[in-house]
């Protein structure tokens, strides 16, 4: 589990393909010293496990269906967003974050702003109903805040349902890989956990009533 704060960036060293799968080497800006083999790092907002390290860099595994379903982040010389795991006593600075990628989505415009950067986000149609104003979500591992939403019960109703805007402050681009992101750039996506456990809890609530109900028995509330 993670939380969306970024601790440092690293640089991708090395990508080998095996069998389909992808080997991949990155250097931490500054290399960690008590990795632990199998433990999990979130690699430009995707989980992946450590199988090896030594003093400048790790490596994790990619198997094909993650890189199917991932922005194209793995090739050589390109930097991206680390976190580790949380621990107990970490602070939760940002919002529960899986390393799961529910989608990739696309950089429409990046616009600067007095103080900030606004940047607009298309998301896989899928994940629409999951965007909602001052919602959280994780953009290539970045925990942020979403600003406007397009579509029905959004900030900006005339904007197609799967667009948002993100503001993003010189700390942040300074800091993550987000200050590299120009019209046209793929972004991983993850959507808020607690919207996604809502909605399953309430379409299984509802089957299960629908087959209670044809077995003329009454659901449980």
């Amino acid at each position: 589990m993670f939380t969306g704060i970024i601790e440092q960036m690293g640089r991708v060293t090395g990508a080998a393909e095996t069998n389909g799968n992808l080997s991949v080497t990155i250097a931490p800006a500054q290399m960690w010293t008590d990795l632990e083999l199998g433990e999990s790092i979130a690699c430009g907002g995707t989980c992946l496990t450590v199988t090896g390290w030594d003093a400048h860099g790790f490596s994790v595994d990619l198997s094909r269906e993650t890189l199917a379903k991932t922005a194209p982040h793995w090739e050589t010389g390109k930097w991206i967003n680390l976190e580790r795991a949380m621990t107990a006593a970490k602070r939760f600075g940002g919002h529960i974050v899986s390393g799961h990628v529910d989608g990739v989505g696309e950089i429409l415009e990046v616009r600067e702003e007095p103080g900030a950067y606004t940047m607009q986000v298309r998301a896989p149609r899928g994940l629409a109903r999951y965007l909602t104003p001052k919602g959280s979500i994780t953009v290539d591992g970045v925990s942020l805040t979403l600003v406007d939403v397009g579509g029905p019960a959004g900030s900006r109703p005339e904007w197609p349902v799967d667009e948002f805007t993100l503001w993003l402050v010189p700390h942040t681009l300074e800091v993550t890989t987000l200050g590299e992101w120009r019209a046209g750039t793929q972004v991983n996506l993850e959507a808020d956990q607690v919207a996604k456990y809502v909605e399953r809890l309430l379409a299984v609530r509802e089957l299960s009533g629908a087959e209670l109900a044809g077995r003329g028995l009454e659901a449980q509330a």
